[in-house]
């Protein structure tokens, strides 16, 4: 296999295909709401909790047999079906189409994977092992977890505004370059984390 190329990808707004909606579709489902994703769904039978997000008005849900028009207009696809068949239908018109497509647990017929994900606020560290061992990916997010503690979001934020109000400044660009690394330090977190009676990790002391 290819290199990947790793990357944050903005979904507002646009159009995801999922197809299927069993519990593993669900979870997909789930991370896909937080994106502002405008999500589709086509299964013949799907949770009470994905029913209950279509009752919503969260996602377009369409209890039925998958049609090759479905994928019309998709930015991307999200397969978890228990029929190889019809996962193998939908990753090869998706792959006609030039549709990225994901076939959940099948690496072969995936053009992207998910990633284990340590999030901190907007802070987000991605594992992937190319779907080759998704449990090593978990075990290496349980790992960052710890070390990159909650007190990060927080100091992730604090981050952003101080680096927009050292960009409107008058320094000169090396010293705004020097100032932003010097606050990105992990002295720099040590010393915001115990003004906020925290320790290094981001825990309630």
């Amino acid at each position: 296999m290819k290199s990947l190329f790793p990357m944050f990808v903005k979904l507002g707004g646009r159009p995801v295909l999922v197809v299927g909606a069993g519990h593993v579709a669900e979870a997909k489902i789930g991370g896909l709401l937080k994106t502002g994703a405008r999500i589709r769904v086509v299964t013949l039978q799907a949770t009470e909790q994905v029913r209950e997000w279509g009752r919503s008005g969260r996602i377009a849900l369409e209890e039925r047999a998958f049609s090759i028009a479905d994928l019309d207009g998709a930015f991307l696809v999200v397969v978890a079906t228990s029929s190889n068949t019809v996962n193998e239908l939908v990753f090869g018109e998706a792959q006609r189409r030039g549709v990225l497509c994901n076939v959940v647990d099948v690496p072969e017929q995936c053009d992207f994977f998910y990633p284990a994900v340590v999030r901190r606020g907007d802070l987000q560290i991605a594992i992937s092992t190319s779907g080759q061992s998704p449990s090593l990916a978990q075990r290496l997010r349980q790992q960052l977890e710890r070390q990159f503690g909650p007190g990060y979001a927080a100091w992730v934020a604090e981050l952003g505004e101080t680096r927009r109000e050292v960009l409107r400044s008058s320094l000169d660009p090396g010293s705004k370059q020097y100032l932003l690394h010097s606050l990105a330090s992990r002295e720099a977190f040590e010393t915001m984390v115990s003004e906020l009676g925290h320790n290094p990790k981001g825990e309630v002391a």
